[in-house]
């Protein structure tokens, strides 16, 4: 039976200067003008888990949208928290970070053939050997008129990447060479690594930057687990939730039809 992550889905008490975070810390609106809106994870992420956020509110006006990777920096080791994440943040170094579009930034090595994606129908999400249920990770319309309909759009991933209810998600996959790749999810669907060769020996924060048109966010917990990756693919400065009890074993890395089953 595979572990399961225990990740507070919350944000980092340490954010941009006109972020304003709720009581649960689990939803962050920008209050002024249309930057200094970096957030980050409250706990750097386990290998496999996901750090998914739900557009809340969208302001008109601005050109740009949601900003959201992932980090080695500890938000409490920032002298001042960067005005943008690109390319502020991304200049610090071990940052890697992507404006979220349809046309999403794909990292494809020489002689790798690009995989065909899920169909967005499908129950789980299957990310190397990381199996997610594909019904967290896609927004819902508020109950009410045609509800039903918008429920259908949202299913079959047909709406604008930034738009209100989309559901963006970013997670990091090691890899047999000790490095790990960086997905980022929107609405369900996968779009392939963004990033490749990031550290694994360094805790890996979420990045999500409420920039421009994007005002407002909110963390959704997902529940499933996340366990299938070698120990010594958690580096040191985790909690200890992430690690292996005593005297425990993990299994060999496996192909990546061997995915993390929900318990």
């Amino acid at each position: 039976m595979a572990a399961r992550c225990r990740l507070a889905a919350r944000f980092h008490h340490i954010h941009g200067a006109n972020i304003r975070l709720d009581a649960s810390h689990t939803q962050a609106t920008r209050v002024e003008s249309f930057a200094n809106g970096l957030c980050f994870s409250q706990e750097p992420l386990a290998p496999g888990q996901i750090f998914l956020v739900e557009i809340e509110e969208k302001e008109l006006g601005w050109c740009g949208h949601l900003r959201v990777g992932l980090t080695a920096h500890d938000p409490q080791s920032l002298e001042v928290v960067p005005e943008y994440s690109l390319p502020d943040l991304v200049n610090l170094g071990d940052t890697w970070v992507f404006a979220i579009t349809r046309n999403h930034n794909r990292v494809v090595v020489e002689g790798e053939e690009v995989q065909a994606r899920g169909r967005p129908w499908e129950p789980f999400l299957l990310i190397q050997r990381v199996r997610i249920p594909r019904d967290t990770l896609v927004g819902r319309s508020r109950p009410g008129r045609y509800s039903h309909i918008l429920d259908d759009l949202y299913k079959m991933n047909v709406l604008p990447a930034t738009a209100r209810r989309s559901r963006i998600g970013v997670l990091y996959a090691p890899q047999p060479d000790g490095t790990a790749d960086m997905h980022i999810v929107i609405n369900g669907e996968d779009m392939g690594p963004s990033a490749r060769g990031l550290p694994t020996t360094r805790p890996l924060y979420a990045v999500i930057d409420v920039f421009a048109s994007t005002k407002s966010v909110r963390v959704i917990p997902v529940d499933y687990g996340c366990s299938s990756f070698p120990a010594d693919a958690v580096p040191a400065g985790y909690p200890e939730t992430h690690r292996a009890p005593p005297g425990h074993r993990w299994p060999a890395l496996a192909p990546a039809t061997q995915e993390l089953l929900p318990t």
